[in-house]
C-alpha cells in the first residue's frame, strides 16, 4: 500500500467498527528505506499494512501500536541508537534503539483510531429517549430496545448497555446483560433498589465479580436532577470514562492476538516471537530474529552470540 491507499484503508477499517492505530513517519535520517510521510495501519492483533520501515524498525512500531489501541492515547516514537539521540528527546517522547546494522534513524507518530462507541439503552422512557438522542449528536451509534426484547446476543464485549427499565424486569434484563460482559454496563436506578437488584442475582449465582462491575446508579452524582438531567449525567460518565481511557482496551476489541516478546540473541532487540518473526532453531530452543542479517551471523557462529561475546 502506498500512502494513500492506507488512507483508504483506514476509512474501511473505521467504517467496520475495528478499531487500529495509523503510524506516520515524521522525520527520518538516512540511510533509512522509509520516507518522510510514510504511512502503516497497525491492527489491534498486530497485523501491518503499508510501509513504515524495516525489519529493525516494524517490530517496535508494532509493539507500540498495540499499546496505543489499548490506551487510547497517541505516542511519538524516536527509533534509532541511544547515542543519536543522546538527552534530546523531549519528555514524553519514547526512545527505541534500533541495534541493526543501518545507521538510519527515524521519528514516527503513532495515533489510535478508536471505533464509534455504541450504546444500547434499555427501556422506552423519556429519560432513555434522551439519551439516545443526545449519544447520537455525539456521533455515537446509538440504539433503543425494549426490555421484553432484549437479548445478551444483541450486545457484545465493546458495547455500552445502560439498563432503564425502572423496574420493569430489571432484573432479568440486567442478567442477561452481565452474560455479555459489556465495556460498560450501568443500571438506572437508586442506589437501595440497585443493591436490591444486585442481591437477587448473586443469590441466583452470578459471580460477585461480574456484578462489581455494574454501575448503580449509571452516571455521574449531580445530586436530585430531572430525567432529562439524568440522561447528561450518564453519557457525561461515558464520555469521561472514553477520554480518560477506561474503555479503550474494550473498545479496541477483545480479538487481539496475544503476544510474546524475545531477545535477538546477535543485537539485542526485543522481537516478537511468533510465526511471522524470522527464527531458528538451536539445540531444541527456538531463536527470534529482527533481520536476515543476524539470523545468518548467528547460523555461522551460535556459541558466540550465546555467550555475549559478539553484537552486530
Amino acid at each position: 500500500m502506498n500512502g494513500w491507499e492506507v488512507i483508504t484503508h483506514a476509512a474501511e477499517l473505521a467504517q467496520r467498527g475495528e478499531a487500529f492505530a495509523l503510524a506516520t513517519v515524521v522525520w527520518r535520517q538516512g540511510p533509512s528505506s522509509s520516507q518522510q510521510g510514510s504511512r502503516a495501519i497497525i491492527t489491534a492483533d498486530g497485523e501491518l499494512h503499508g510501509w513504515i520501515g524495516g525489519a529493525c524498525a516494524e517490530p517496535a512500531v508494532i509493539r507500540a501500536a498495540r499499546g496505543v489501541i489499548a490506551t487510547g492515547r497517541a505516542e511519538l516514537l524516536l527509533l534509532g541508537s541511544a547515542g543519536q539521540f543522546g538527552g534530546a528527546a523531549p519528555e514524553g517522547v519514547a526512545v527505541v534503539p534500533i541495534s541493526c546494522q543501518s545507521e538510519g534513524a527515524l521519528e514516527v507518530y503513532i495515533e489510535p483510531v478508536m471505533p464509534v462507541p455504541r450504546l444500547v439503552v434499555v427501556g422506552r422512557s423519556p429519560m432513555a429517549q434522551t439519551l439516545a438522542d443526545l449519544a447520537r449528536t455525539l456521533g455515537w451509534h446509538a440504539e433503543l430496545v425494549d426490555a421484553a426484547d432484549f437479548a445478551a446476543a444483541d450486545v457484545d464485549e465493546q458495547s455500552l448497555v445502560v439498563v432503564a427499565t425502572q423496574g420493569h424486569d430489571d432484573e432479568g434484563v440486567l442478567e442477561r446483560a452481565v452474560a455479555a460482559r459489556p465495556a460498560y454496563l450501568g443500571l438506572v436506578g437508586s442506589r437501595k433498589r440497585g443493591a436490591a437488584v444486585l442481591g437477587y442475582l448473586a443469590d441466583r449465582g452470578l459471580p460477585r465479580t461480574e456484578l462489581d462491575r455494574v454501575r448503580v446508579p449509571a452516571g455521574l452524582d449531580l445530586g436530585s436532577t430531572t430525567h432529562p438531567e439524568i440522561a447528561v449525567a450518564i453519557l457525561a460518565e461515558l464520555v469521561q470514562l472514553r477520554a480518560a481511557g477506561a474503555l479503550a482496551g474494550a473498545l479496541a476489541g477483545a480479538t487481539a492476538v496475544p503476544h510474546t516478546e524475545s531477545i535477538d540473541p546477535v543485537c539485542g532487540m526485543a522481537v516478537t516471537a511468533g510465526p511471522g518473526t524470522l527464527s531458528l532453531q538451536h539445540e531444541g530452543v527456538t531463536y527470534y530474529f529482527c533481520c536476515g542479517g543476524c539470523r545468518q551471523a548467528f547460523e555461522k557462529d551460535p556459541a558466540a552470540y550465546l555467550k555475549g561475546e559478539a553484537r552486530c
